[in-house]
């Protein structure tokens, strides 16, 4: 990986400062050398250890001026369709944040610009794809071992600090970053859509603001939900904040293939989760993303079980799937591997947020088959 190529970014938040950092580890021959961002959250982090890209007032200009090999985008949600429209003027590869976009409508225009491209031109940074107990779990799911895939439950919840982080950050606003479940949970409802190797067709969902509310303001010591920095168009207001998203949701999922199932995310949980129970009619699957612990149990039980463990249980950098991203994209980049996710699956995986939102908000269930049949003819 001593390929030299150069990155301009669209926008350097915190989240995009940490992919870098990691990116420049894994591949030292890849420099950050330019950026758009009037406010980069992200920038003294880069300069801590030794990056210095420079700074541009116009991303188009930057463009221009600069010829990136690949351009990062990492601002916030409502921005990723411009820069998105941006970076595809220019010959650069692009690598986007999650979620792509922020709305269906903005959806169905991204895929009809994305389905004329190479299949490789655009990465999503659903970094979980990239866990190595996913990995390792998809594999054993796609064996067959588990027989029949009847139902199965997943589910994120974030520690308080995570959850008042979210309620101090531009998250907050819907204007900004879409939904709570879109902007937290989409990689988890991709990595649901790739267990059960089919795509959801009808959605029930309920979401309530209930926890970061005045009524448990008596929660706020001053000091815990602030432990991170709020960054641009910040708030240190927690359980009062000016805020329209979401604090917990709840889904009942059915899949095209007939495999039930149910997602739950809570922003202030002690400990935090992230895991998913499959159950087959040959074997059930259990595995915890943070610990990076599979088990694997057969129904009749009389086969052998197995438990296996991947790394070594720290729940930082995403439980180790921060490194093994970059990994995955510097590999993408400078030596044509496919990367562990493809655009369409990350939109499809927008989508079906999407609609569990619409869910929420109609009081009904939505059939998601004609958005599917839509979708579909964008890229035939």
């Amino acid at each position: 990986m001593s390929v030299p190529l150069r990155i301009a970014c669209l926008g350097l938040g915190q989240r995009l400062a940490q992919v870098l950092l990691h990116l420049s580890r894994v591949a030292p021959s890849i420099s950050c050398v330019a950026y758009a961002d009037p406010n980069p959250a992200g920038l003294a982090r880069l300069e801590r250890h030794g990056m210095r890209p420079r700074s541009y007032a116009d991303p188009e200009a930057m463009l221009r001026a600069v010829r990136p090999d690949a351009v990062m985008i990492g601002s916030p949600n409502h921005l990723h369709r411009q820069h998105l429209e941006l970076a595809l003027a220019s010959d650069a590869r692009i690598f986007c944040e999650k979620p792509v976009v922020r709305t269906e409508e903005e959806s169905f225009e991204v895929a009809s610009w994305l389905a004329r491209e190479p299949q490789d031109r655009v990465v999503v940074g659903l970094v979980l794809r990239s866990l190595p107990v996913v990995a390792a779990a998809l594999a054993r799911i796609r064996s067959g071992c588990l027989g029949s895939i009847i139902s199965l439950e997943a589910n994120e919840h974030l520690h308080p600090e995570h959850g008042g982080y979210l309620r101090r950050d531009w998250r907050r606003l819907r204007r900004f970053g879409g939904s709570y479940l879109l902007d937290k949970c989409c990689h988890d409802l991709d990595l649901l859509n790739a267990i059960t190797g089919s795509r959801p067709v009808r959605i029930a969902s309920f979401a309530a603001n209930r926890i970061f509310t005045p009524a448990h303001a008596h929660l706020d010591d001053g000091v815990r939900y602030r432990s991170w920095p709020s960054g641009w168009s910040g708030s240190e207001r927690v359980f009062d904040a000016a805020a329209d998203t979401a604090d917990t949701q709840v889904l009942a999922l059915e899949y095209g293939n007939g495999v039930l199932g149910t997602f739950h995310s809570n922003s202030h949980v002690v400990p935090p989760r992230r895991a998913w129970f499959v159950a087959g009619t040959e074997a059930a699957l259990a595995v915890d993303l943070r610990a990076g612990r599979l088990e694997f149990t057969p129904a009749d039980g009389a086969g052998e079980s197995a438990t296996e463990q991947f790394g070594d249980g720290r729940t930082a950098d995403h439980s180790g799937a921060d490194p093994a991203m970059a990994r995955d994209l510097a590999a993408t980049w400078l030596e044509g591997a496919p990367f562990p996710v493809s655009v369409r699956q990350a939109l499809e995986a927008g989508l079906t947020v999407m609609a569990a939102d619409q869910a929420a908000a109609a009081g009904t269930v939505v059939d998601l088959t004609p958005l599917w049949k839509r979708f579909d003819a964008l890229w035939t």
